[in-house]
């Protein structure tokens, strides 16, 4: 089959669906390429590697659509809403189109894709099992954003991360709370580690205490229950109002006592819950860095705002929106590594097939013949 790789037309995104040295394992698995010129400059990925490693280079992306059977993006209409809307005229039906489309909390911009009669996948809603780990972007952009995290906020602090013992002193290290302990958050712990910070980690599922502290960082024990804590893929729950006002009220002295906070807690298709207030940000002390990775959806902290920088009583709160995207090249990397394995998972003899009950297949197909075939997208609509 032939498989297209657009550029990427949201604002400021500068990823590639897939780099020139995964071309091999669509070439064996019985596909062609074609790339759409320019489409891997922004991430560092030049024309010439994409020739070089066979695939074919188209001017136009009329052309690409109009050649393509597959076609593997970044980001597909529904989680690029706006520029994306342009490319709903240039699919067509049977095409496959293969990326991200935020369809739990777009589920009208599935509908419309389904118009279009081309069958769709969502990467997002990938199952969190064993054998589907290695087409994880959820994970594998969650690693990124948490690393990415981290250098935000050192960049920005008006001190340092380790402990160090000069001649002219010593430095007390800085300290680091992360709230959620998911991929972002454990790798948030990481990074803040290697630099030297003490780190601190809560997170609602107590099954995580044992990962937080294999890192070196300490876990906040709250005395609180929540029920269902867990969702059958490993991610976090959202709870009752009642419980993240007792959170709130509990955690507002690690906060306080925090030089940097790092909030991860994102509910697929969800408002994000407020974990820390304004009250509670003010009580930081000055130069103090809050880095809400949550920010897309609402936000964790009461006074973030998406894509802006606050500055409220001496503290700063970033709402950074698309991190992955300003690491580029090994974010690219890494989507590229995801999206081709699920690619080759399902071509069989040379064409992808959309039969069966493979759950990497069936909970990832949103559209097909004209219909919405998701079930939890259909109940959304």
């Amino acid at each position: 089959m032939i498989v297209g790789i657009p550029r990427e037309t949201y604002p400021d995104e500068r990823r590639v669906a897939i780099v020139p040295a995964h071309l091999q394992q669509v070439s064996k698995a019985g596909h062609q390429v074609v790339l759409e010129a320019g489409a891997g400059e922004r991430a560092g990925f030049g024309d010439a590697e994409y020739r070089d490693k066979g695939a074919r280079l188209l001017p136009k992306r009329d052309d690409l659509f109009r050649e393509s059977e597959v076609v593997l993006q970044v980001r597909g209409y529904g989680s690029n809403k706006k520029a994306g809307r342009d490319d709903l005229a240039r699919t067509r039906s049977g095409q496959i189109v293969v990326g991200m489309f935020d369809p739990l909390s777009e589920p009208e911009a599935v509908k419309e894709i389904a118009g279009t009669g081309a069958a769709a996948f969502a990467l997002e809603l990938m199952p969190r099992i064993t054998r589907a780990q290695s087409m994880d972007v959820l994970s594998s952009m969650a690693t990124v954003a948490g690393y990415k995290a981290v250098l935000l906020a050192a960049s920005r602090l008006p001190r340092m991360f380790p402990m160090m013992m000069t001649a002219a002193g010593t430095l007390a290290p800085a300290r680091v709370f992360v709230i959620g302990a998911g991929v972002a958050g454990l790798q948030a712990i990481s990074t803040a580690r290697r630099l030297g910070a003490v780190v601190e980690a809560y997170d609602v599922r107590p099954a995580v205490k044992e990962q937080v502290q294999s890192l070196g960082a300490k876990f906040v024990e709250l005395p609180l229950e929540a029920e269902d804590a867990e969702d059958r893929g490993g991610y976090a729950k959202a709870q009752d109002e009642a419980f993240y006002r007792r959170q709130r009220e509990m955690m507002g002295r690690v906060v306080t006592e925090s030089d940097i906070v790092i909030t991860t807690a994102l509910i697929p298709g969800r408002k994000s819950p407020v974990l820390v207030t304004a009250e509670m940000a003010r009580g930081m002390r000055a130069g103090s860095i809050l880095v809400d990775l949550a920010a897309e959806r609402g936000g964790n902290c009461e006074l973030t705002r998406a894509d802006e920088v606050v500055e409220d009583k001496g503290v700063t709160i970033l709402g950074p929106t698309n991190l992955p995207s300003t690491v580029p090249y090994h974010a690219s990397q890494m989507y590229s590594k995801n999206i081709v394995t699920f690619l080759v998972h399902l071509t069989k003899e040379g064409r992808v097939q959309i039969e069966g009950d493979d759950p990497i297949l069936t909970e990832t197909l949103l559209t097909r013949s004209g219909e919405v075939v998701h079930g939890r997208i259909r109940e959304a609509l």
